[in-house]
């Protein structure tokens, strides 16, 4: 670029920035004095804006890295990560949601608190803490960092190795991130993350076109010929051993990677939190749901038009995706995508941060003066709390560069430290009333020690993908604690008392919309797999994509002819007064 086209590229990215900041301070001013304010937007978030912060929360610039690296090197396997987590929107929507609005929970270790004690709370809290600050807030910024610096070649630009380049780029991004979550709470995350996911969908749709338009010499069709013509087993989504997602996976620990995700996960769940009511949290996770069965054409395809493009030649796997926008994107649609991708980043960052605050505030800071501090005083500690955890990151993403694997795997492995125990713990509380505190501390302490030895000093010797290793150890340590239940009891059976805020109404089209949401993951692996385009369409493509269309239309046409009271039946009801929580727990 020259000096003039960089100039109006960040005129053009702060102009954008500037409008969604605007409207993001517009839309709070005035509502973040308060703890439910600050923390749960004043529990005022519609379908949009959950499923608006929820989308953009997730997809940041480390799926736009790493996906598409990860399809680069490997093939489309990797899918699995997003397509799937519509399973876990869905368990979201009708079973953890209704119960944890119920209670009028600000925190998940809220939650663990009421069920179990103070002290499963604070290691809960923790537990997240660290996770949060040592490998998921440093890969955000990392992904970005190293986006803006292939796009604007930094180290060149200001004439610094690129190490140094990698730092500055890091700090910066992650300052200007911070301000949005210190200063505007959840409620602007919500609504900057909203503004910014529209954006993100644009460049989405718009980036894998414009590399088609350039594998095909202008021509979009010609561009998906190749990559349906040759090498196509780099669309395969049915992943091998040697895999990164190998297809055995998705049954196993993937299941439980993105139940925790998307059902006990603070930084996710915390926007559904915010909910005015049940039928809109509700919207707003399945909505999440239909964004994420989108992901494999905006964020792995192009990954696969890189190959066809460049072949084998790129430094590292991570580099595919900022390659291509160098490339294809025209000069005055850069400043466009700058802003998009720092949005993204943002997004993942301040609301990462706005979690962490939330944790240290309410689950470790307040619990220890006993009720006695004040919302103004726990909103300062919150900031404090922000721009430490914020430091820290700044010290950590740097390390990344040295992965040899890629952002995406290693990201994925290191979050096992922390994910199975939290949902192993979530469940057991949920469907048990007599297991005592006592097994989640057992568990806890025993997942980072076996989870540890398994993955980093008997991995060789064993073979285990860690997907697989999270599912044996989440069965493993739901078993001690129903051992520790049976020969330990309380002698109190647990109960869930209703502190209903906001109206329990369950959305009518729940149902329907799940099942439509399940078939578009089914459909997207038969589209994805030797049955569809790896070695082209077989015989049997259309008519099993035929029967999934044919049963959706059926349970779209039986909802609509009877207003059925079936989502009770299914717990999105539960929790509308306290006998029918009692009794359904």
């Amino acid at each position: 670029m020259t000096n003039n086209e960089i100039f109006l590229t960040i005129l053009s990215c702060i102009f954008f920035m500037s409008i969604v900041a605007w409207v993001s301070y517009s839309k709070t001013r005035g509502e973040v004095s308060t703890k439910d304010g600050y923390f749960l937007a004043g529990r005022g978030l519609s379908a949009i804006f959950i499923a608006g912060s929820m989308l953009l929360t997730n997809l940041s610039a480390s799926q736009l890295i790493g996906l598409n690296g990860s399809a680069y090197g490997f093939n489309m396997s990797s899918m699995a990560w997003e397509v799937t987590a519509a399973f876990a929107t869905i368990c979201m929507a009708f079973i953890f949601l209704p119960r944890y609005l119920a209670g009028a929970f600000t925190t998940l270790p809220e939650f663990l608190n009421d069920r179990f004690d103070d002290g499963v709370r604070r290691m809960s809290a923790i537990l997240f803490m660290v996770g949060y600050g040592l490998v998921t807030i440093p890969s955000v910024l990392y992904s970005g960092s190293i986006a803006v610096l292939q796009l604007f070649d930094v180290p060149a630009l200001f004439d610094i190795p690129y190490s140094q380049a990698l730092v500055l780029t890091i700090v910066c991004i992650g300052c200007v991130g911070a301000v949005y979550a210190v200063f505007g709470g959840l409620r602007a995350v919500a609504i900057s993350d909203t503004l910014n996911g529209a954006g993100l969908l644009v460049i989405g749709i718009a980036v894998p076109l414009l590399g088609l338009s350039a594998l095909g010499s202008g021509s979009i069709g010609e561009g998906l010929h190749i990559i349906t013509s040759t090498e196509t087993q780099k669309l395969n989504a049915i992943g091998s051993s040697t895999d990164p997602t190998p297809f055995g996976t998705l049954f196993t620990g993937m299941l439980f990677a993105n139940l925790f995700y998307w059902c006990t996960n603070q930084y996710v769940i915390q926007r559904t939190l915010g909910a005015k009511n049940l039928a809109e949290g509700q919207k707003g996770v399945l909505f999440s749901g239909f964004f994420k069965v989108l992901v494999p054409f905006m964020m792995m395809i192009p990954g696969v038009i890189v190959f066809h493009m460049y072949g084998e030649g790129l430094a590292s796997i991570d580099l595919a995706y900022p390659q291509l926008i160098r490339d294809v994107l025209p000069v005055y649609a850069t400043g466009f995508f700058l802003a998009v991708l720092l949005g993204a980043v943002f997004s993942s960052f301040n609301s990462l941060l706005n979690s962490a605050a939330t944790l240290f505030c309410l689950d470790v800071y307040a619990p220890m003066l006993k009720g006695t501090a004040s919302d103004a005083h726990l909103l300062r500690v919150a900031k404090v709390a922000s721009i430490a955890i914020a430091l820290f990151s700044f010290i950590v993403a740097p390390l990344l560069q040295f992965a040899p694997e890629g952002l995406w795997q290693v990201m994925r492995i290191f979050t096992g430290f922390y994910n199975i125990p939290v949902i192993a713990i979530v469940m057991v509380g949920l469907f048990t009333r007599k297991v005592p505190a006592l097994g989640p501390k057992i568990v806890i302490v025993f997942h980072i020690i076996a989870y540890g030895l398994f993955q980093f000093v008997f991995n060789d010797l064993l073979g285990i993908h860690f997907l697989h290793l999270y599912a044996i150890l989440f069965f493993v340590e739901v078993g001690i604690m129903l051992m520790i239940g049976h020969f330990y009891p309380l002698q109190h059976a647990w109960t869930y008392a209703a502190h209903n805020k906001v109206d329990m109404n369950p959305w009518r089209f729940a149902i329907p919309c799940a099942a439509t949401l399940m078939s578009c993951v089914i459909a997207l692996y038969l589209l994805f797999s030797p049955i569809g385009l790896v070695d082209g369409l077989s015989a049997a493509f259309w008519p099993l994509l035929f029967l999934l269309i044919a049963a959706n239309v059926v349970v779209w046409w039986w909802i609509a002819r009877h207003d059925t009271p079936s989502l009770m039946l299914l717990g999105a009801g539960t929790g509308a007064t306290t006998d029918a929580i009692e009794k359904d727990t």
